[in-house]
């Protein structure tokens, strides 16, 4: 795997402020000498997820997520250590080096790299035809629709050529290969031989990454009697994923957090409309249906959404699984009703954006929409009619993961269909119930965990309670650090019967300046996984030192040495316990545990069994002398 140099890494981290960093993904508000903001790794009501500016990191005392601005950026975008650098290296302005070369890695990386630069080349492409004359038919169906040649340089709009020589002509005169436009999704290959492009004759929208790279296309088509959709996506590719990805959330990210609620429009140009309105809070899927990852991926900077579809039954059918894929995650969702025939960019251009706003703002509740769909002409009068609603809402306020709104939501349902409360109540238990047993729910489980491995998930290493306090103490303090790393081979000698001695170590052995959180987090990021995550969840790590560092590493070595020795006495007593062991192996164990016990008879007690181990204050006798090769004998404090 190639790997990034400490001082590249150490750059980075120097010219990267945390607080800005986490601050262009999460709300946060500040909270004396820290940041906080609800943890997006883990569902919460209660911010527990701090951003300290003094150490550069974040800590989730909720889930135990924690580290440096690499591991946020890592964690939060699902990236891999090296992409995670590289983002934050491109943000910095610091050139990254990388120290091994791994050729499949390497390659993977080069494909991405050359995807991204051929969808960037063929969007300024697109864009310079749709100023040509042979678009001429491109920019009327724009200019009908109210957009001009500002909007079109804002969006980066194009238009593919009608022919499809000519698109063809350019691919060849760029020299991408026919294999790279398949790839791309830009050529489609035929059955029996030769390819054709994909899109023809339609306005090409690009769709961007969260880091404004242009990852792929949506055409849509400007007349009538075009073949295929409204909308042609691209299709998925090493770049694009259209379940993580929403059109123009790159814009509207920032003002989604500002008003921690978004707008979900149908179509592109709704979505583009809305911004050029001053509404910037506006995304839509892409030709898919709403996902459960967009619905993770909105919950990071959304409290609401707002669900904007067309008035016809497949627009209001999709609003219904809109509300089923977005209240799993907590997002409680309002509609706003577009009349018939309607869309947010038709409605603005007739009634002006400030009476779209007005709709937003009357936005209903979820369950009023799905009541009035669901009663029809017939209203409220109708006996049947009620009953078969409620047991629709039964059902959808099942899907509602917080007691305490789903009971206002059940209160609310109630008095509009003038039911009772318990019973609407029961209902819903009972569906929570019904779904929890239903056996295909169950199959499937089982089906998918059979079918799909695993993700691999690293686990933090097994760290002694007493050697995390150790390694937080010789990060933090440099006087601790020094006296700690006097003890270098005695720690070494109690690492077969201690817990994470080898990460102690491994700090001792590097020595990262306590002075420099630059030099800290740098360090803690070239840790393998297992041994950063045991850090960071350990409990003593997010905390200062006590003022009395040497006191408090003086103790903790106490600890250290007492409970190796108590734990070497259990392992040469459960030797002594084997039937077959040979006579001079005997004497020899013999041996070693009258000289265990006798270190044994003059341990403080607190030593060997407290593992709940507390910093103290006061300074105590250093437990061994100073450069000994093994532990000695505690002092035995009264």
């Amino acid at each position: 795997m190639p790997q990034i140099s400490r001082e590249t890494t150490e750059k980075i981290l120097a010219a990267t402020d945390i607080v800005s960093v986490i601050e262009s993904y999460l709300n946060l508000k500040r909270a004396g000498s820290v940041y906080k903001a609800l943890c997006p790794f883990h569902s919460e009501k209660t911010p527990s997820f701090q951003v300290n500016p003094q150490r550069q990191t974040f800590k989730c005392f909720g889930c135990g997520k924690g580290g440096d601005a690499i591991t946020f950026v890592r964690d939060y975008e699902n990236l891999t250590f090296l992409d995670a650098v590289k983002k934050l290296a491109n943000r910095a302005g610091v050139t990254v080096q990388e120290e091994a070369y791994d050729p499949k890695e390497d390659r993977a990386r080069r494909q991405r790299g050359r995807q991204l630069d051929i969808h960037r080349e063929i969007a300024a492409y697109l864009h310079k035809m749709l100023f040509t004359k042979a678009a001429q038919g491109a920019r009327e169906y724009m200019k009908s629709r109210g957009f001009g040649k500002e909007m079109a340089e804002r969006w980066m709009v194009g238009w593919m050529p009608d022919r499809e020589d000519i698109f063809k002509d350019w691919v060849r005169q760029m020299k991408f290969s026919g294999r790279e436009m398949v790839d791309a999704g830009f050529f489609v290959q035929k059955e029996r031989g030769g390819i054709y492009v994909r899109f023809m004759d339609r306005l090409m929208f690009p769709i961007r990454n969260d880091h404004g790279d242009v990852i792929g296309f949506s055409g849509r088509h400007i007349r009538d009697d075009q073949t295929g959709g409204k909308y042609i996506n691209s299709p998925e590719t090493v770049v694009f994923k259209k379940s993580n990805v929403l059109f123009a959330l790159e814009k509207a990210r920032k003002e989604i957090m500002a008003q921690n609620s978004v707008l979900i429009c149908e179509g592109q140009l709704d979505v583009i409309c809305c911004h050029e309105q001053g509404i910037s809070h506006a995304v839509a899927s892409l030709g898919t249906a709403l996902t459960e990852q967009h619905a993770k991926l909105l919950r990071r900077y959304a409290k609401s959404a707002v669900l904007c579809y067309d008035a016809d039954k497949a627009g209001m059918d999709a609003t219904e699984k809109g509300f089923r894929v977005l209240a799993p995650e907590g997002l409680p969702v309002r509609v706003v009703k577009m009349p018939v025939g309607e869309d947010p960019d038709s409605y603005m251009r007739k009634h002006g954006p400030d009476a779209f706003r007005e709709s937003l703002a009357k936005a209903m509740d979820f369950f009023e929409f799905l009541i009035d769909r669901e009663t029809g002409e017939k209203g409220l009068t109708d006996v049947q009619s009620r009953m078969a609603c409620a047991k629709k809402c039964a059902d959808l306020l099942r899907l509602v993961p917080d007691a305490v709104m789903r009971e206002d939501m059940i209160n609310r349902v109630a008095t509009r269909l003038r039911i009772g409360v318990p019973e609407l109540r029961e209902a819903v238990a009972k569906e929570i119930r019904f779904a929890r047993n239903k056996p295909a729910a169950r199959s499937e489980r089982v089906s998918n965990a059979e079918s799909e491995p695993a993700p691999f998930v690293a686990e933090p290493i097994a760290l002694d309670p007493v050697v995390g306090y150790l390694c937080s103490l010789a990060l933090h303090s440099p006087a601790a650090q020094e006296r700690i790393g006097e003890q270098f081979e005695a720690i070494h000698e109690a690492a077969d019967h201690i817990e994470g001695i080898p990460l102690l170590e491994a700090i001792l052995s590097q020595r990262p300046d306590p002075g420099s959180h630059v030099a800290v987090n740098s360090f803690i990021s070239s840790l393998p996984e297992e041994q950063r995550l045991a850090l960071h969840t350990d409990p003593t790590f997010h905390h200062d030192p006590p003022e009395n560092s040497l006191g408090a590493a003086d103790e903790a070595l106490a600890h250290l040495s007492a409970k190796a020795l108590y734990r070497r006495d259990l392992a040469i007593k459960g030797q002594l316990g084997r039937s077959d062991l040979p006579s001079d192996e005997m004497f020899r164990l013999l041996h070693e545990a009258k000289e265990v016990a006798e270190l044994l008879k003059g341990l403080d007690q607190r030593y060997i069994y407290n593992d709940r181990f507390a910093p103290v204050r006061k300074a105590q006798k250093p437990p061994f002398p100073r450069g000994s090769r093994s532990f000695s004998k505690p002092e035995n404090n009264p």
